[in-house]
């Protein structure tokens, strides 16, 4: 892993903060960020055959960016659960279809961003907010980006020690870094594929607070989100009492690891 300082992208405003240790997406990131995207939606440890890690290098040789890589293999574990199978998914191949109809897209919506002078680029953001149907402008979603950015490195200069958990805030700020960037640039900026991006990330962060929180601090928080729920337990399904309790768990988990809320929902 490569260590460096922090710098802010030029597409947002947020002061300069030194981050110990940020980990910078190099050649060697590429390949490892992808593998812990395929293994945590897979739910099961897998390591990658020859087969994947060739696919994953050509991806890289054409230039495709993590943060698309990663938002294509999203959504092809979404659109696999949504029709639950027999047969699990076993190689990253599964994943290669939408990561290049991702990629494709990306340039589609990069056309002709690079070739225009700043100002224009941005009475251009504006008119997309309006026509491409955004939900909030360009320019409050950037900020709100910005404000998920420097809270978690707030949160990750606060570690003492190095861990998963810091681990896995100092690769969610950089993917943030790049994905703020990449919306700022866009001719043509697609709120839903960021949104499933953001969503990625947020489920990382989840994993990452759960595999470093205590046993007692997990049961001390069961027991209040029970008491909380215990009303209003015998008025819901099974199913959906057990989605808002977890739901409620890792509410609590994130606010005590002082994670913040990436999704444009909470924009």
């Amino acid at each position: 892993m490569t260590l460096t300082k922090w710098h802010p992208t030029k597409a947002g405003e947020t002061p300069a903060v030194p981050v110990r240790g940020t980990l910078t997406l190099n050649y060697f990131n590429y390949f490892t960020e992808i593998e812990d995207a395929f293994i945590r939606r897979r739910a099961k440890h897998l390591l990658l055959s020859p087969m994947d890690w060739a696919l994953i290098e050509s991806w890289k040789e054409m230039n495709v960016p993590l943060h698309v890589a990663l938002r294509g293999i999203e959504k092809a574990f979404d659109s696999w659960e949504s029709k639950p199978r027999k047969r699990s998914i076993k190689s990253l191949l599964y994943c290669q279809e939408e990561v290049e109809a991702q990629f494709a897209e990306w340039r589609e919506s990069r056309v002709g961003a690079a070739d225009e002078p700043i100002d224009e680029r941005e009475n251009a953001a504006q008119r997309a907010s309006k026509s491409e149907g955004l939900p909030f402008s360009r320019a409050a979603i950037l900020e709100h980006l910005q404000r998920g950015r420097s809270r978690l490195i707030e949160v990750c200069n606060e570690k003492v020690s190095e861990d998963d958990y810091s681990d896995a805030l100092k690769r969610a700020i950089a993917l943030l870094a790049e994905l703020e960037e990449d919306f700022a640039a866009a001719n043509l900026p697609d709120a839903q594929k960021l949104e499933l991006s953001l969503s990625g990330l947020e489920r990382m962060l989840s994993d990452a607070t759960r595999s470093i929180a205590g046993s007692e601090q997990i049961a001390s928080i069961e027991r209040e989100v029970k008491q909380e729920l215990k009303p209003y337990r015998k008025h819901m399904e099974p199913a959906v009492y057990q989605q808002t309790f977890d739901n409620l768990l890792l509410k609590r988990l994130r606010e005590q690891f002082g994670v913040p809320r990436l999704s444009l929902f909470y924009l």
